[in-house]
């Protein structure tokens, strides 16, 4: 049974998720919060496996919220709910913990499937919002770019995916928001290294973070 918090301040719109997630007999309903207080209140109580939260809060947002649920507990799934204008969000959700996104027009179906990703561990990312991912990721100056291609012969996706290491993307993210497989991430990855003359991701975002 997979133990399931809704975050939402449109109460309307979280009985909706609610009723639609309670057709799937693996799916318990814990709690449903308003607001990021009242989430990471909750969380302590309830125990959840999976977290459906809402990004825009009174009070305490959703990548806040998500940030002090991770705290709590770093095993638990967090799905954000957003719309096409959250972009600003992104980011600052995927490096405080969040295991994807969800549109809030998505379908039942693909709504009850997304949590049970989420939950076996996959990254949820529609492709519009990786899409978004992706630009903000390439949103840099050039002069930042040209640094990185000069000092270590970067190719321009190796500055792209150089980039998101120091915003502290995970390989899998890594993947998703550049429609790559795991195995190509990791080669990409790796020839970053092998350029910079580091043999670690941290030793690659401390030179990373000096030269820009």
């Amino acid at each position: 049974m997979i133990k399931i918090l809704l975050v939402d301040d449109q109460m309307i719109l979280a009985e909706g998720i609610k009723s639609v997630l309670e057709t799937c007999d693996d799916f318990k309903i814990c709690g449903i919060a308003a607001d990021g207080i009242e989430a990471v209140s909750l969380v302590e109580k309830t125990k959840p496996d999976v977290v459906l939260m809402d990004i825009r809060m009174p009070n305490m947002n959703g990548v806040v919220a998500t940030k002090r649920i991770k705290e709590i507990d770093e095993n638990i799934k967090i799905i954000i709910l957003t719309t096409f204008d959250d972009s600003d969000y992104i980011l600052s959700a995927i490096n405080n913990g969040a295991s994807g996104y969800l549109l809030k027009d998505i379908g039942a179906n693909a709504l009850i499937d997304a949590v049970k990703n989420a939950y076996a561990g996959d990254t949820i990312l529609p492709s519009k919002i990786a899409k978004k991912i992706t630009d903000a990721a390439m949103m840099v100056s050039s002069d930042k770019e040209i640094k990185l291609k000069k000092s270590f012969n970067l190719s321009d996706r190796e500055v792209e995916i150089a980039l998101m290491l120091c915003d502290g993307f995970t390989n899998r993210q890594i993947a998703s928001a550049m429609k790559l497989s795991d195995g190509t991430a990791r080669n990409y990855i790796s020839s970053i290294y092998s350029k910079m003359g580091v043999e670690s991701r941290a030793a690659a975002v401390v030179k990373i973070k000096e030269l820009i």
